[in-house]
């Protein structure tokens, strides 16, 4: 998918696709610099749902409509006295995070409160330099989600993480690279065929090698006997190595699907 050669929707949205075992979502609000709106928080979680039942989805990239990732949470939706955007946000945050296949935030320009939630969210985060990161609760007098800033103290580390907090200031790509917030800084012109050639690689690595490492990152530590029953039973360890010895690409079969539904940590 271009990010850059999108025609502006009549409403804010968000946007998907699947090309070559990639699910593309973009967050598309261009008047607004791509600010998520109550009803984007609110739709998020079931088009993830909705990717993760389709087999064919391998990785999920998240990006923004043009030059901006995402400039956090629409203002407007804030005055809302019964905080119900904000637990939106997090219900969103959490179902990104949750998502089963590998996540990848592809960041152009600003990446701001509610953005870097969802940023911080995937499993990793490429940007192109120039882009800008925030954290910014403390300029509007909001508490930031419990769940959310102990998820940036596990990215940047305490000290970043209380820096970011409590300043509301922006970063650009190089401290964020040099704190750990994002993973790769592309040139500009960059992001794009990076994203899409990265993502491939992606796709072509076992699900099974995949979906274990990230619930053990993410401290899941009751599943260790579940992932070895998997293993053994996958094939994929047995083709891995035969593709090795041929000298030939793998065709790892097992997918998130084909165990069935996994319990979720308490």
């Amino acid at each position: 998918m271009d990010l850059r050669e999108r025609t502006a929707p009549t409403e804010p949205r968000l946007e998907h696709t699947v090309v070559d075992g990639v699910a593309t979502v973009v967050i598309s609000n261009p008047a607004k610099r791509n600010a998520m709106t109550t009803g984007m928080w609110r739709a998020l979680p079931a088009l993830l749902d909705d990717l993760a039942s389709e087999p064919g989805v391998r990785v999920l990239v998240l990006t923004g409509a043009g030059d901006t990732f995402c400039a956090g949470a629409d203002i407007g939706s804030l005055r809302d006295p019964g905080g119900r955007p904000q637990a939106l946000a997090v219900e969103a945050e959490e179902a990104l995070a949750a998502f089963p296949r590998p996540t990848l935030a592809a960041v152009r320009g600003y990446c701001v409160g509610g953005g870097s939630q969802l940023a911080a969210a995937c499993d990793l985060r490429f940007a192109e330099e120039g882009a800008s990161f925030g954290v910014t609760p403390a300029k509007l007098g909001i508490v930031y989600p419990a769940s959310s800033t102990r998820r940036l103290v596990s990215l940047v580390g305490p000290a970043s993480a209380k820096y970011l907090l409590f300043s509301g200031e922006l970063i650009g790509t190089e401290r964020a690279l040099r704190t750990g917030l994002v993973d790769e800084v592309l040139p500009a012109g960059g992001l794009e065929d990076r994203v899409r050639s990265f993502a491939q690689v992606l796709a072509s690595r076992s699900q099974l090698t995949q979906a274990a490492a990230k619930e053990f990152a993410d401290g899941r530590e009751d599943r260790d006997a579940y992932w070895s029953e998997q293993a053994r039973g996958s094939g994929d360890t047995a083709e891995g190595v035969a593709a090795f010895l041929e000298r030939r690409a793998p065709g790892f079969t097992w997918t998130t699907g084909s165990a069935g539904a996994a319990p979720t940590s308490g």
